[in-house]
């Protein structure tokens, strides 16, 4: 049975992964996204847990500041949760810098003992001007 921990503790990495997205600290990402990981953006294009790393070591993407605008944590059981919200994020890419609103559907297991995220969907808000790319969390 999930405990009301557990929710805490998926919150608190999310909340983790905002601050390692914008800091670029690859090993916190490494812990926070599963060696499975995979992300799909708004048109379809797919990223590996390397892929989102690589982007953000090379400094194809950068994230300058990040503001969830809405969190729901689903236990759907003790290992598998489900992650829906939204935010609004100021990112660098190509060397311009724009803001892009997200609502996303992530999914997280908890394995060993620990939750990570093992799959994001993102959809990008209206009133966007962002090209295409990862976003992280």
């Amino acid at each position: 049975m999930s405990s009301p921990n557990d929710e805490q503790q998926i919150l608190k990495l999310f909340e983790d992964g905002d601050r390692a997205l914008i800091t670029a600290n690859l090993a916190e990402l490494s812990r926070i996204f599963a060696d499975d990981y995979m992300q799909y953006d708004e048109a379809g294009k797919s990223f590996t847990k390397q892929d989102v790393i690589n982007n953000l070591k090379s400094g194809a993407i950068r994230y300058i500041a990040m503001i969830s605008t809405g969190r729901k944590i689903r236990l759907l059981n003790e290992h598998v949760a489900v992650v829906h919200g939204s935010e609004s994020d100021e990112v660098e890419q190509g060397g311009r810098r724009f803001f892009v609103r997200y609502i996303y559907l992530d999914v997280v297991v908890k394995r060993d003992g620990r939750w990570q995220i093992v799959a994001s969907q993102l959809a990008t808000s209206s009133g966007n001007e962002r090209e295409n790319g990862p976003r992280d969390s």
